[in-house]
């Protein structure tokens, strides 16, 4: 433990720098993706196969929504559509598009030759780079749509342009690049300049608790009796729930894979709400949060979703405030001026004259001024009204959530969010409770160099200090992938820690490693889930040696299966993937396993292939997506807090000299190992990858005693 105080200002110094680089490192991503506006085909799947970008879409819908924002709904294009969903409709390819990003839509045909009227604003990072169409917000993504609201990404409907740029989209094949995210990092830095600014009189008993100025308060009784809610909870999480009521000011819930730490949240918020307090739920990201609206929802709790939910269920749609604002005995001051706001849009393409046509782009801007109004008084009244409110992190920042108290705030996937994005929402906070998993990957950070990897290895001592560029005086040891959750049990031990240990996830072969290697031989496979197989899956698969088999290890050993870096020649796809790595022959392997479990009669969307490499990716993705269009693809660091049936890994690693690059991060690979359910299928080079670290060489003697050992003939995959 590292129980030295850290100065506070020095802290939000710190940090201000490293969001610093790292907003110009993503931004330089960005500008190096927005540069493809006038891209070949093949670059722009790449662009969709690495996250970057979806293609083959037409605008089919248009509607105000939230803050009088135009609200665009891009499906896939009939034409070149791959795939249909059950009814018939286009499904779009498989794609790293979530809701919360900012994306910029481009029409395939002009590119980046053709400016939309207005849109050249010499604005700085990633905007100015390429020319394209109209930016705005994801909102919503199914298999068969994605939704993207038009205008400011704060918030507000920019002016007519919007609307002007969205309308020339009518009728042409279009695609949507992924942009750097102004918003988030505006934010951070916000709070994190107020809390340089705080003297030692503004900060509450958690900030002194979480910087080491003082311990934490001894919990009430634990002990005391807690009528639970839920009769479907084991002794670990009732423990856990004990545990964080009885706490004064900080609870860690350590969820490791599989063992239902949003189920024991969700028992945790009723109990709080139960003795009448005032709840924030906060997520990293818009599914974390909309996982626990969809699960508070049947609860008949007054609950209130800030922002835009990702899945419009009917169950939780009724929560968020895009509806609560037209359902809402609070709405009916908006609803008139929204009525006649979709009406005005509807008649735009009626129009025959350009004056016409201004003229009601005019009267649009005075109605969302008097819309943004109304809805702002029916907002305020929404949140007060409510117990329990839920959003993103940075969403907590949001002025619907300004002078609002809370007795307790919940940040779920606690590991996985930036701590200055944490602050966003604790810098009033008398009590907090976090919960996620500090073994798996921490929040992805780009600007991540060797210099700031050696000073994390540093011990964080207050005083230890470098100097950044501007000659500030900055903490050693901190990086950005150093979380709160992490710092607070470097700092306070596992005395403010509880961990669940009843996983419902893995088979007990698929689970015994992780478990052994780094949750402290602690976690126990549930009776439901410790033997089941894709044999019994609940339609008709045949007995195989792959469907009744939880483990295989296809050993790759030998050298026929070489890895290669990205080919230079191939300029702007190779900038794109990065130094990534591929490795042909051990794709071939993996299309081999999954043509098997196919053959077996296991379906394809319940199967996931995941490798760690961007290269790889693009290569499984040109073997596989379209001959098994169900099928997903994706990298190890996407996936993280995703299930499957079956899941097949391709480590992509194998070379004279036993290199494995970042595979050494066995927070990387304990996400790749803890995805499946019944079936975990490992493709690589078992003399490469056991040279790692102990870790690795340690995972490989244990495939070798437990898994279904065999090793690929590359002449018969030819």
């Amino acid at each position: 433990m590292s129980r030295d105080p850290v100065p506070i200002p020095l802290f939000a110094e710190t940090q201000l720098q490293l969001l610093l680089n790292e907003h110009e490192a993503e931004v330089a991503s960005s500008s190096l993706a927005t540069t493809a506006a006038s891209v070949s085909p093949s670059t722009r799947r790449t662009l969709q196969a690495t996250g970057y970008a979806l293609t083959g879409l037409v605008l089919s819908q248009c509607r105000t929504g939230l803050g009088g924002r135009v609200v665009g709904e891009f499906a896939a294009d009939p034409a070149i559509a791959s795939s249909e969903s059950t009814d018939g409709q286009p499904r779009l390819g498989s794609h790293g598009i979530r809701v919360g990003d900012v994306v910029r839509v481009n029409d395939v045909a002009a590119g980046a030759a053709k400016k939309p009227a207005g849109k050249d604003k010499g604005k700085d990072g990633a905007k100015d780079g390429a020319k394209g169409g109209p930016e705005g917000v994801v909102t919503k993504v199914n298999d068969k749509a994605v939704w993207i609201a038009f205008g400011q990404q704060g918030g507000g409907a920019r002016s007519k342009e919007d609307d002007e740029a969205v309308e020339e989209l009518w009728g042409k094949k279009l695609w949507c690049i992924k942009l750097a995210n102004d918003v988030t990092y505006r934010r951070m830095r916000q709070t994190m300049e107020k809390m340089g600014k705080m003297t030692e009189s503004d900060y509450s008993h958690f900030m002194r608790v979480a910087f080491g100025h003082t311990t934490p308060l001894q919990p009430e009784d634990a002990t005391d009796p807690v009528e639970f809610l839920d009769p479907t909870l084991n002794d670990s999480q009732k423990n856990a729930i004990r545990f964080a009521l009885a706490s004064k000011d900080i609870a860690l819930i350590h969820g490791p894979p599989g063992t239902g730490k949003t189920h024991t949240l969700i028992e945790l918020i009723l109990q709080f709400a139960q003795r009448k307090k005032r709840i924030l739920v906060c997520g990293p990201s818009n599914i974390s949060v909309d996982n626990i609206v969809e699960r508070l929802a049947p609860k008949k709790l007054p609950v209130v979703r800030i922002g835009h939910p990702a899945r419009l269920l009917p169950s939780v749609l009724e929560h968020s405030l895009e509806v609560l604002t037209q359902t809402s005995d609070a709405a009916s001051i908006v609803k008139d001026v929204r009525k006649e706001m979709d009406e005005k849009q509807a008649s735009i393409r009626k129009t025959k004259t350009g004056r016409e046509r201004r003229a009601i782009y005019d009267d649009l801007k005075h109605l969302r001024k008097e819309f943004r109004e109304r809805e702002s008084k029916c907002v305020d009244n929404l949140v007060r009204e409510s117990s329990v409110v839920l959003a993103t992190l940075h969403g907590a920042g949001g002025h619907q959530l300004k002078n609002q108290r809370f007795d307790v705030v919940i940040i779920d996937e606690a590991s996985q969010a930036l701590e200055a994005q944490c602050w966003i929402s604790l810098l009033g906070a008398d009590k907090v409770v976090l919960a996620g998993d500090h073994l798996q990957l921490p929040p992805t950070v780009k600007s991540t160099n060797l210099k700031t990897k050696d000073l994390s290895k540093g011990k964080e001592v207050a005083g230890t200090k470098k100097e950044n560029p501007e000659g500030k005086e900055l903490l050693r040891g901190f990086t950005l992938e150093r979380t709160l959750f992490d710092r607070l049990l470097a700092m306070h031990g596992d005395g403010i820690k509880r961990m669940l240990t009843t996983q419902y996830r893995m088979h007990d072969k698929i689970m015994r490693f992780p478990s052994d290697e780094l949750y402290e031989s602690k976690l126990m496979a549930a009776d439901s889930v410790k033997e089941r197989l894709l044999a019994d899956l609940p339609y008709e698969v045949e007995g195989t040696d792959d469907t009744q088999e939880p483990l295989v290890f296809w050993d790759t050993q030998g050298g026929d299966f070489p890895e290669k870096a990205e080919d230079k020649e191939i300029g702007q796809k190779e900038a794109l993937l990065g130094e990534s790595k591929s490795n042909e022959m051990e794709a071939l392997v993996v299309a081999k396993h999954v043509g098997n479990l196919v053959e077996a009669g296991v379906r394809p969307d319940s199967i996931a292939v995941i490798t760690p490499y961007n290269g790889q990716l693009a290569l499984l993705s040109q073997m596989l997506r379209e001959k098994y269009p169900g099928l997903e693809l994706g990298s190890v660091d996407g996936f993280q807090g995703r299930e499957k049936e079956a899941v097949v890994v391709s480590l992509v690693r194998s070379n004279e000299k036993h290199e494995v690059g970042f595979l050494g991060e066995k927070r990387r690979l304990n996400v790749a190992m803890t995805r499946p359910k019944r079936h975990l299928c490992i493709c690589g080079d078992s003399e490469t990858i056991s040279r790692g670290s102990a870790f690795l060489k340690h995972w490989m003697d244990y495939l070798e005693e437990n898994a279904d050992l065999r090793y690929p003939d590359a002449g018969d995959l030819l």
